[in-house]
């Protein structure tokens, strides 16, 4: 059997005190289907109904008993026939016993497999019972090597009708179904972590939390035969390199080399070079010292968690890691670690190890581990202190209290209730909604893209039973009232999209100013630009439209001062504009307080200069 494969039996629960609870089973149990026909597609699945008011099992016919009880789909590898059966459940008329059930399904993984697949045999109940039954029951399951998953519907109290408690997402991730890929457990690390050279303790690494990516989407031909049965519809892409010198001659792998940008330059390194370049460090775990837990801010945490464990069956590795645990708890202390996972890894990993400390006897003590970043990983953003803020900058009473009313009505753990959006229950809408429009396409190839599912609401949008209170809502708007500011100066959009205010300098000198990204540079002299030429052709063109400066003798001062600095410089050009453009001295005519005269503005020497060559 592969070593990741499952063979999963479901037990559902049809009777009439489940009618209610049918439509979300339906659901859960389809895109259980759905997603092991992605990853687990080699599983095998069976599903046994109980309620029915007809018989339909091995154990009714040899021993008798084992009434209203139906295999509805033996075990065998799941397939798109039964994602259609399960979508389409009977409803049953009697109530059914779920224990001769879970007899009935622990029969049919013991005869599919015996006692070779011990571990990897699933029974998932699906029924409405008492949740103290549950623990009793699965302990009767581990001496046959089998698990079982129980996923309890309640009937709320004082009413005759059903309530479901636990939420769609809730049995999404009870059945399994948020379970991706049936992963093994691998560890990432076997080996020492050193204390000292002569102290070490024997562990074992696993990934406690890894994000769950796309699967692999690959291209697809449709070139092959329709006849061809065996066509793998593969699509297989190679690579040529070509001479600049002569288009027509591929370049062998000998003949080329890869090259790192250093400046404006292009430094050749090849690959025996960067062989010996490469940080070879020796595989390994090492205590680098121990320091205060409020020294490591929650920020700093990188990647995937990691679990580090006592070595399994090693006594004085558990008493040796549980020791120093319960130390660094009762101390407030981390350790940080610098860790090589491999042999010949090219990379060190720096990060903080947390004490985890169990509440069961049969479960040893524990470390978490968080990968810390480096210097270069450190993005910072210096912000001023809230305190520094001015006194009306400062929430009011009033307003604090409002702030304080909307964060308690927003309690994501509400009275009556469980926690909402728990990590172990909640499932990733993005790849949820993928995996249903895949399903939808395997059936309805031209079908579009569907509405996003009621299901998924639930975690894409606010829950509304926390939003009920209209009057805090209410309130908290009236304490942070907007209102429109009447000193906020007027701007207007200019071409691109570019901001061009009424005040040039300010709007320039800020956008130079900013470091949120390089791109405020660029728009900023893109827009000072845009704004000059506006400035020029619009300025003075033998109309009386006034000159945009306010200070007549400064401006002309400013003009002749720029025409003797840069008249015999490479600055042609832009005297040439200017002399173009009809710009000379403000004259007495159109500015009483000018300091010169009609004659000299018409005379001025840029113009007459560039006139005459």
């Amino acid at each position: 059997m592969a070593r990741n494969k499952e063979s999963l039996t479901l037990l559902l629960d049809i009777g009439p005190s489940m009618h209610n609870a049918l439509p979300d089973v339906e659901k859960i149990c389809s895109i259980l289907v759905q997603k092991k026909l992605i990853y687990g597609w080699n599983d095998d699945v069976g599903v046994v109904l109980f309620g029915t008011e007809e018989t339909d099992n091995d154990l009714a016919k040899q021993v008798g008993g084992y009434d209203h009880i139906v295999v509805l789909n033996g075990i065998s590898t799941v397939n798109r026939n039964l994602l259609g059966t399960l979508k389409k459940l009977p409803r049953g008329t009697v109530a059914g016993d779920f224990l001769d059930a879970i007899v009935v399904g622990m029969d049919l993984l013991i005869k599919k497999f015996g006692t070779t697949n011990k571990g990897k045999m699933r029974l998932c109940l699906i029924t409405m019972l008492k949740e103290d039954q549950v623990g009793i029951i699965s302990e009767q399951m581990k001496s046959h090597g089998i698990k079982l998953d129980c996923i309890i519907t309640r009937m709320s109290s004082g009413m005759a009708d059903q309530k479901i408690l636990v939420e769609n997402d809730s049995l999404l991730s009870l059945l399994g179904a948020l379970r991706t890929r049936n992963i093994s457990p691998v560890t990432v690390f076997r080996g020492d972590l050193e204390l000292s050279s002569k102290m070490k303790i024997k562990i074992w690494v696993y990934k406690k939390t890894s994000e769950e990516r796309f699967p692999t989407l690959k291209k697809y031909s449709d070139k092959a035969p329709a006849s061809d049965r065996f066509a793998t519809h593969e699509v297989k892409v190679d690579f040529e390199y070509k001479s600049l010198e002569d288009p027509s001659r591929n370049v062998p792998p000998e003949q080329r080399i890869r090259g790192y940008r250093y400046g404006p330059q292009i430094i050749p390194v090849s690959s025996d070079q960067w062989e010996a370049v490469k940080f070879k460090p020796e595989k390994s775990v090492k205590l680098l010292g121990f320091t205060d837990a409020s020294n490591i801010m929650r920020h700093y945490f990188l990647k995937e968690v990691y679990a580090f464990i006592p070595e399994p069956g090693n006594k004085k590795a558990g008493v040796a890691v549980s020791s120093i645990a319960r130390a660094m708890r009762e101390t407030n202390k981390v350790a940080l670690l610098r860790c090589v996972w491999r042999q010949g890894q090219g990379s060190v990993t720096v990060g903080v190890l947390t004490p985890n400390i169990s509440s069961m006897d049969t479960m040893p003590d524990s470390f978490y581990f968080n990968v810390l970043p480096f210097a270069e990983d450190v993005r910072e953003f210096q912000f001023p202190s809230f305190s520094s803020f001015p006194s009306s900058w400062q929430p009011t009473e009033q307003q604090q209290d409002a702030a304080d009313n909307l964060v308690k009505m927003l309690d994501l753990v509400p009275y009556g209730r469980g926690e909402i959006l728990m990590p172990d229950m909640t499932p990733n809408p993005v790849l949820e909604r993928f995996f249903r429009f895949l399903e939808l396409k395997s059936t309805k190839p031209d079908s579009e893209v569907p509405p996003l599912d009621t299901s998924l609401r639930a975690v894409t949008e606010p829950d509304p039973d926390l939003s009920e209170n209209k009057s805090v809502l209410a309130d908290f708007r009236g304490c942070f009232e907007l209102k429109h500011n009447p000193k906020l100066r007027p701007t207007r959009r200019g071409e691109g999209g570019e901001n061009r205010g009424y005040f040039p300098i300010e709007d320039f000198e800020a956008m130079i100013a900013r470091r949120d990204g390089s791109e405020w540079v660029v728009r900023g002299i893109r827009s000072m630009k845009i704004y000059i030429s506006d400035l020029l052709e619009n300025s003075y063109e033998g109309t009386p439209t006034p000159r945009p400066s306010t200070e007549p003798e400064e401006f002309n001062q400013f003009l002749r001062e720029i025409f003797q600095r840069w008249k015999a410089t490479d600055l042609r050009g832009f005297f040439e504009m200017v002399a173009s453009k009809n710009i000379s001295l403000i004259s007495k005519t159109e500015a009483a307080d000018s300091d010169a005269t009609d004659s000299e503005a018409r005379s001025f020497p840029a113009k007459i200069y560039f006139s005459s060559q």
